[in-house]
């Protein structure tokens, strides 16, 4: 796509996907791995995600490539390389239009919970939009659906082909549901996956499951310490599903003060680089 042909929406997007690569390491979400996309607002059957590097060094349109979200190939069979895990993108766009951002992460405050299968749950009003059941996907249970039809499967934990990607976006939806019922989905000793409809809502989720799970990680911690002095144990106290629900709406009514912040603290920061932002800052 040449850059007469791009919407102004698109050159948006791309912006703002940069700053959101750079958002999400600075609150260490992503490090070196991890990645985050947004569907094409010029194209719904399109998404866009960087070349395989890391997260901070993103830094312009050459580093995006778009792909079909069809069966993840790249639009421009020139493109470089990309990430192993696109299929995580791909088969979440194609099953929720809804959705128009999607986030994976191997956070260290969130995998104590997938690897010590600890069931995680809202802690505080900002991560209302956890609900008060966040699935987990065990990539074991497709690797069993594989071995039946391969002789031997690689169980290196990527979702690196569409079935899997496909098991994983399914862990979305409740049981007998089409629609995108969860936002955050945890995976068996991998990370998690966050959706949203728009950059910012994704980024902030992704940054609040996070932050959610240092203070559940806390308080659990807390309540154990109590039990080993003699006191009664009592179990952390979460958001009820009404609560949740009203925190989720206050949520999405106030994203824009995080972004904000988040936005100017990458911008100062001599790691980032975001020249899309500088070019049109500089335009006349």
């Amino acid at each position: 796509m040449t850059e007469k042909q791009q919407s102004e929406a698109y050159r948006t997007a791309v912006r703002q996907l940069i700053t959101a690569n750079h958002i999400l390491h600075y609150h260490k979400v992503v490090d070196a791995y991890g990645h985050v996309s947004v569907r094409s607002p010029d194209d719904a059957e399109v998404y866009i995600l960087s070349g395989n590097r890391a997260p901070a060094l993103v830094s312009s349109a050459t580093d995006l490539i778009e792909y079909r979200v069809s069966d993840s190939s790249p639009v421009d069979h020139s493109a470089g390389s990309g990430f192993l895990e696109r299929f995580i993108h791909s088969e979440i766009y194609k099953r929720f239009p809804e959705v128009n951002c999607v986030i994976h992460s191997h956070a260290e405050a969130v995998l104590p919970y997938v690897a010590g299968n600890v069931e995680m749950k809202p802690t505080f009003h900002i991560a209302g939009f956890l609900g008060t059941k966040v699935p987990v996907y065990n990539i074991a249970t497709s690797y069993e659906k594989m071995s039946s039809y391969e002789k031997e499967v690689q169980q290196d934990m990527l979702i690196s082909n569409d079935q899997y990607g496909f098991d994983l976006a399914n862990h979305f939806s409740k049981r007998g549901s089409w629609s995108c019922d969860h936002n955050v989905v945890l995976m068996t000793n991998h990370g998690f996956t966050a959706v949203g409809s728009s950059i910012k809502q994704s980024v902030y989720r992704a940054v609040y499951t996070c932050v959610n799970a240092d203070v559940q990680t806390k308080a659990m911690m807390i309540s154990s310490a109590r039990a080993s002095q003699g006191a009664s144990r009592s179990e952390p106290v979460y958001l009820t599903e009404k609560q949740a629900r009203g925190c989720q709406k206050m949520n999405d009514a106030t994203m824009d003060r995080p972004w904000g912040l988040w936005e100017r603290e990458v911008e100062v920061c001599p790691l980032y680089r975001n020249d899309e932002l500088e070019s049109k800052t500089s335009a006349p």
